[in-house]
């Protein structure tokens, strides 16, 4: 007992406890105004390797158009018209079969097109056309599972049976409705002519780039597609 008063003198009053004092450290943090700055550039580095991307997968695409439209050794000429710029298939073509079934523009990627556009009624100057569209195909020889042929009508009349018989066979050819309008806006004929006197070329990417002429030589044609697909033969495969 003596020993807990021991310090205190005699006759005094024990002296009051000291206040317990507590001290608050605040957490390390990034303030807001980092944060923001932080989230800002995460954004821009993943947009430019988004773009980087894209460049990349489209470098194929680009290398073989810079071939064929600008490196053209001496003596090298086309006999179809080339498409420059190139002309993207529109969504709203409104493409559907002939049962009415829509059909997506995106479903005609993968393939290279050869296109014939017309009214229904095909005259003798059609039937000319799409005869020449499956020869041109055939003619291609080992090459020609990279190519469809595609047969884009342009009104609501219906097919004779006599022309859907022929439109058939092994390898039929695709038709599809559109409206009128929307293939006018996409594909578009020479001064002068009509949008159903030509043969068109679309590529797998659905870029119109390539236009024949009115009543053309089959066998010239026929090297302007041998001269596309040998260009794209690196990065485009048969089927889609």
């Amino acid at each position: 007992m003596s020993g807990s008063n021991s310090s205190v003198p005699p006759g005094s009053a024990p002296a009051a406890p000291e206040p317990v004092a507590l001290t608050v450290h605040s957490l390390a943090g990034p303030e807001l105004g980092q944060g923001g700055a932080a989230d800002g550039s995460r954004t821009r580095i993943g947009r430019l390797k988004m773009l980087l991307v894209l460049l990349v997968c489209a470098s194929p695409v680009i290398a073989s158009y810079f071939t064929y439209f600008v490196i053209r050794p001496e003596g090298r000429t086309n006999y179809s018209e080339l498409i420059l710029p190139t002309r993207s298939l529109p969504a709203d073509l409104n493409l559907r079969t002939l049962e009415g079934t829509p059909v997506t523009a995106r479903s005609l990627h993968g393939q290279w097109l050869l296109m014939a556009v017309g009214p229904a009624a095909c005259d003798a100057a059609c039937e000319k056309r799409l005869f020449m569209q499956r020869q041109l195909r055939e003619m291609l020889g080992r090459e020609r599972d990279r190519l469809d042929k595609v047969w884009i009508v342009t009104d609501e009349q219906p097919l004779t049976p006599q022309l859907r018989e022929a439109l058939g066979g092994a390898v039929p050819v695709t038709v599809l409705r559109a409206d009128a309008a929307a293939v006018a806006r996409w594909l578009a004929p020479e001064a002068g002519r009509r949008i159903d006197e030509h043969l068109y070329v679309v590529d797998p990417m659905g870029e119109w780039m390539m236009r024949a002429p009115v009543d053309p030589e089959p066998s010239r044609v026929k090297r302007d597609l041998d001269k596309v697909l040998r260009a794209s033969s690196f990065w485009d495969k048969a089927g889609r």
